[in-house]
């Protein structure tokens, strides 16, 4: 069974717009059931990102994810490296702002890349940004999912794939 790794938007979006801790608590009732059977996960940059705002989200993941649910991104350097060679070779297509960005060393976009494309056949990654190839100044994880063959998919998607409701 496929594993879900989770971007840092699968938490704020959410928490700020969609299912609110205080509106929503089955919503992440959810969350920690598929986390604590690890059904789902993510990585130690991902943790970084929600750690900035110091809010109720990040007190949240403090209290109910596991220390072992943020996974350690120095395990896929190697596919890292891969994921810098496909963006460096479309510097004809974005802009070099746009690939320094999405290869920032802070950055969890490559790194959650990097992440599920070391374990392609039994990891799925999870984000609620959505393809457009020709956009020039940011690289969408699901443009770069499609080309490095990367199975990737929303949160509504996700819960499908899992059979789950709340």
């Amino acid at each position: 069974m496929s594993i879900f790794v989770v971007d840092s938007n699968f938490f704020i979006e959410a928490h700020r717009a969609t299912y609110p801790l205080d509106v929503a608590p089955s919503f992440w009732n959810k969350v920690k059931y598929l986390a604590d059977s690890s059904k789902i996960c993510s990585i130690d940059k991902v943790k970084s990102e929600l750690s900035v705002h110091q809010d109720d989200l990040e007190r949240w993941c403090a209290a109910n994810l596991s220390d072992d649910f943020f996974k350690e991104s120095s395990t896929c350097l190697s596919q890292y490296s891969q994921i810098a060679k496909w963006a460096q070779s479309r510097s004809g297509h974005y802009l070099p702002q746009a690939i320094s960005d999405f290869l920032h060393a802070d950055e969890a976009d490559a790194f959650l890349i990097a992440f599920t494309l070391a374990d392609p056949s039994n990891r799925i990654l999870v984000t609620q940004e959505v393809a457009n190839p020709l956009q020039k100044n940011r690289i969408k994880i699901p443009d770069v999912c499609k080309a490095l063959g990367v199975t990737c998919c929303n949160t509504v998607e996700m819960f499908r794939k899992l059979g789950e409701t709340f």
